[in-house]
């Protein structure tokens, strides 16, 4: 086992580079069964290993202790053998055919006569980069990525092959198709290939899907309650989300701001971890089943509420509790500062856990599906000698017209001109229409894009983890700040990582918001000065 270098991607989390796959799959393995000190996430990918962490001196305590992680005597995985059944009758058949010379035939016999091993998850749940035994199928991923593969499509990507497990955009060659159902929650592992499984291809001529009979659906839910009236724009259930489940293509999701939902939970007299409803922009509406107590916290909005019959009846303020009596409906407004307002219930929404979180993931579908006029919310028991809160300030550091949030550089930040790092931090950014939970979408305020560094990015970066926060750079080079649903891996270069403690204010800016990055020493926070040419001294980064 080699490893060939350590990069920090924000303050609490390395990126571990190691000399090959084989190398890979031995640190993750290592790491997963007996993980470091504060080690909350180990996600494996084509070169490397991210490791997340709870703190940055526990972070820096591992950055010296990979070196010396022991590989003589890896732990048995408890990897399997699955076998998949595929119907070869892709769109892209033809195409890979002719770019490996093998012909369609040929194709089909090089993709079944060779064993796959399970290497990484990927970008979604159940999505797992397979390896084979040599480089026959090696191809390139399509010049123009689809908006929508289908659900079951057999692809190569590169060295890798895969099954998509749901339709997702995706710009891998599709050779084949099968009803294999790649993620289940109902089965004990959901995911049917894990990392270092062996997975063999198997052709059919054509494929018999089964249908899962449906149980009889349970009668209406009694008991306190809040009816959702009006969703809004979007309103989803949400928790501090389901960490440490990288490794199977599961984001962390939960609340995008943490803070304020820490801050509602507080104030009603819930645990932290509670479930909320989370809403973009204003416009829910609720009714009570039963006497309820709530707060709101988060983007601030004015709050109505309206008797049984309707009529007006009084306001409520926010970063307080109120009482919101049976058959009143409460009403939030527009924001008139941030995006995300934060509305918790006395005993916490009482809906189902999946994956051990009751937040609702928008990039991989799991969790509770988005809010709709008549979702009947039930309220959870309320909590025993814990005694609702005093009212607060608001903890959005949000300014009107723009906001400013402190980075560290890395992990990819070489990836580009030393100009771009100018551009990042001298010029103002502005978040567009195009966000949403996965990520804020930036576009330069002034002309300057960030170019990347010919001589390092002038090829593809292999997939790898990515953290929350972090700046992802596609070819146009508009960067794109990663939220909670972001996904586990990407491919294109991270420049720098907004620092977690101002995750909370990114997640407040609304669309045509504008944003000052600043580069900060990740141990204080403190500002770090550029060297005239914009390119960061040796020694400078954590």
């Amino acid at each position: 086992m080699s490893v060939t270098g350590i990069r920090w991607a924000g303050p609490r989390a390395l990126l571990v580079e190691l000399s090959d796959l084989p190398s890979v799959l031995a640190f993750h393995s290592r790491l997963l069964a007996e993980p470091l000190p504060g080690q909350l996430d180990a996600v494996a990918a084509a070169a490397t290993v991210l490791l997340k962490f709870g703190t940055h001196a526990e972070a820096l305590a591992a950055r010296t202790a990979v070196g010396h992680v022991d590989l003589g005597a890896v732990p048995c995985d408890g990897s399997r053998d699955v076998t998949i059944e595929v119907v070869y009758d892709g769109e892209d058949l033809t195409a890979v055919g002719m770019l490996t010379g093998l012909g369609r035939d040929g194709v089909v016999a090089a993709h079944t006569g060779q064993l796959w091993t399970a290497a990484f998850g990927g970008f979604a749940p159940g999505f797992t980069y397979l390896l084979g035994e040599n480089h026959s199928l090696d191809v390139p991923r399509r010049s123009s990525p689809r908006t929508a593969v289908p659900a079951g499509s057999v692809a190569l990507g590169g060295t890798f092959s895969a099954v998509y497990p749901r339709q997702s955009p995706g710009g891998w060659q599709l050779i084949g198709r099968t009803t294999a159902v790649l993620w289940d929650l109902e089965r004990e592992s959901p995911a049917l290939v894990r990392p270092g499984d062996r997975v063999r291809y198997a052709a059919v001529r054509e494929t018999v899907a089964l249908t899962r009979v449906q149980q009889p659906v349970a009668g209406e839910v009694t008991g306190p309650a809040l009816v959702v009236g009006s969703p809004g724009l979007q309103s989803l259930i949400q928790d501090l989300g389901r960490p440490g489940l990288g490794d199977l293509g599961v984001s962390a999701a939960g609340a995008v701001d943490q803070q304020s939902t820490r801050q509602a939970n507080r104030l009603v007299g819930n645990e932290a971890g509670a479930a909320v409803v989370e809403t973009v922009l204003g416009g829910l509406s609720v009714q009570a089943v039963g006497d309820q107590v709530l707060a709101v916290a988060g983007a601030v909005v004015p709050l109505e509420i309206r008797d049984a019959s309707g009529a007006p009846g009084r306001c409520a303020a926010m970063f307080a509790p109120f009482a919101l009596l049976d058959g009143e409906t409460l009403s939030l407004g527009e924001p008139t500062l941030g995006a995300r307002s934060y509305l918790a219930v006395r005993g916490g929404i009482d809906v189902h856990p999946v994956l051990g979180s009751r937040s609702s993931d928008s990039m991989s579908g799991i969790g509770p599906a988005p809010l709709s006029a008549g979702t009947r919310l039930p309220v959870g028991r309320a909590p025993l000698f814990q005694m609702v809160g005093a009212p607060e300030e608001s903890t959005l550091r949000l300014g009107v017209a723009s906001a400013e949030l402190r980075i560290t550089l890395g992990p990819r930040d070489d990836w580009f001109v030393a100009g771009a790092l100018d551009a990042l931090t001298g010029e103002d950014w502005i978040t567009t229409e195009r966000s949403n939970r996965i990520g804020v979408r930036l576009r330069p305020g002034g002309k300057r894009a960030l170019e990347r560094n010919p001589g390092r990015g002038a090829g593809e970066l292999p997939s790898e983890g990515a953290v929350a926060g972090a700046l992802q750079v596609p070819p146009n080079g508009h960067p794109v700040l990663f939220l909670a649903d972001h996904p586990v891996t990407g491919g294109y270069p991270v420049i720098a990582v907004v620092v977690p403690e101002d995750l909370p204010t990114a997640a407040q800016l609304p669309p045509g918001h504008s944003v000052r990055f600043t580069i900060v020493d990740p141990a204080t926070l403190e500002p770090l000065e550029l060297a005239a040419a914009g390119v960061v001294p040796e020694g400078t980064q954590p």
